[in-house]
């Protein structure tokens, strides 16, 4: 073959085999995720990407939890934050606010911009913290950061956060941190999640390309690795406060 043909026929070979991963990646990424059988508490979460819910619908799909961003650095909150936590508490579904951190930014701020944004109920799940990027931080005050976060808001509401990464983030810079504090796994995938330091989870994303009614485009599926009853332990529960009169007694 002359080497004028011989050329153009391997630049076609190289455009076909790109334009051919190209299209296998885009299939890859575009996958529907599927609900997975063997747990009984299936959830959600959403932020405005996800635009206006009908959680009407949503309920109606055998969905028994969801979380909604609220906030994130020191300022944000999230633009449906407020009609998605109240159209949340209308419909009945156990409801979570989450926090997206940022490691470089002061973490008694991002606290205070989560604490004024949500209001907690009787039944509510526990506060979240979103932490999957380090923005230049270091590890160290990646780890002193959400230290404060957490205690800031543990404190605020009398019960531990809930830690959410993925399986390399956590197993990068969190493992051996924070045992003591639920965590919420990201892992796309329809293996569980196997923690570096051995500890088990007890929310798991396994995916981010679910379809639900009521809900435009995809949207992150998870599971409670536990019984409905055991993820309503884990709700807000505010103390009971006597009056005055009443605790004197007569």
């Amino acid at each position: 073959m002359p080497e004028q043909q011989l050329n153009g026929a391997l630049s076609f070979m190289r455009y076909f085999l790109s334009i051919s991963f190209m299209a296998v990646f885009f299939l890859a990424c575009e996958h529907q995720t599927v609900r997975l059988e063997g747990y009984a508490v299936h959830g959600i979460d959403v932020s405005h990407y996800q635009s206006r819910i009908n959680w009407d619908s949503v309920v109606g799909e055998e969905i028994h939890f969801a979380f909604v961003k609220a906030s994130e650095g020191i300022s944000m909150i999230d633009t449906l934050f407020c009609r998605n936590w109240a159209e949340m508490k209308r419909v009945g579904l156990h409801r979570g606010a989450y926090h997206f951190f940022r490691p470089t930014l002061p973490a008694r701020l991002q606290a205070e911009n989560f604490l004024d944004a949500v209001e907690m109920e009787y039944g509510d799940l526990p506060p979240v913290l979103d932490v999957e990027v380090l923005d230049g931080a270091s590890k160290v005050q990646l780890i002193t950061g959400v230290r404060t976060w957490l205690y800031m808001v543990e404190i605020q509401y009398n019960m531990k956060p809930v830690l959410y990464t993925n399986l390399k983030f956590y197993n990068k810079y969190l493992a051996g941190h924070f045992n003591d504090y639920p965590i919420w796994i990201a892992r796309y995938s329809s293996r569980e999640p196997s923690l570096a330091c051995g500890r088990d989870w007890q929310f798991w994303q396994y995916g981010n390309q679910g379809r639900l009614s009521g809900i435009d485009g995809h949207v992150d599926f998870n599971v409670f690795k536990g019984s409905l009853r055991e993820l309503e332990s884990l709700c807000f529960s505010p103390p009971l406060i006597l009056s005055e009169g009443f605790a004197a007694g007569p």
